[in-house]
């Protein structure tokens, strides 16, 4: 995964694709913060990670930008989540992630919403960088509720 991210920002130099460029430079730079702080070489569910929080922000970043009316940052930074997506795992379809939520159930037999944390525990691995986890959480909850 790195050596993916290290080759496409050469890649952006060359083709001189500023905004490419921009974003690989960004994630570079958390990956690096993140291995100074870790004092260790991540690897790909770790740079996966990283990814999921850069696009999270951005996502965050785009409600706000919306309240204040910024079509031209909408933009942007749309693009740049386009990009950040191109180095995460294929997403798994709702029906994927239903069948894997119905495997755990089975697995786990939660019977009270504090089980929640259990069937959580054991699809965190999973579905990790596949899928959205509030999404997921949302329909575990419900779930458990009935």
């Amino acid at each position: 995964m790195r050596n993916q991210i290290l080759e496409d920002l050469k890649e952006a130099m060359k083709a001189q694709d500023k905004l490419k460029l921009s974003v690989i430079r960004m994630v570079k730079s958390a990956i690096q913060m993140e291995e100074l702080n870790t004092k260790r070489e991540l690897n790909d569910d770790e740079v996966i990670e990283i990814l999921s929080k850069q696009i999270k922000t951005r996502r965050e970043s785009i409600v706000e930008f919306e309240k204040a009316s910024r079509t031209d940052l909408i933009e942007q930074t749309s693009k740049e989540i386009d990009i950040l997506k191109t180095y995460m795992p294929e997403p798994l379809s709702e029906e994927e992630v239903s069948d894997l939520i119905t495997k755990i159930f089975e697995e786990v037999k939660p019977t009270v919403p504090s089980d929640m944390g259990k069937v959580m525990g054991k699809l965190m691995p999973l579905l990790k960088g596949r899928a959205d986890m509030s999404t997921v959480s949302k329909i575990v909850r419900e779930k458990i509720q009935k």
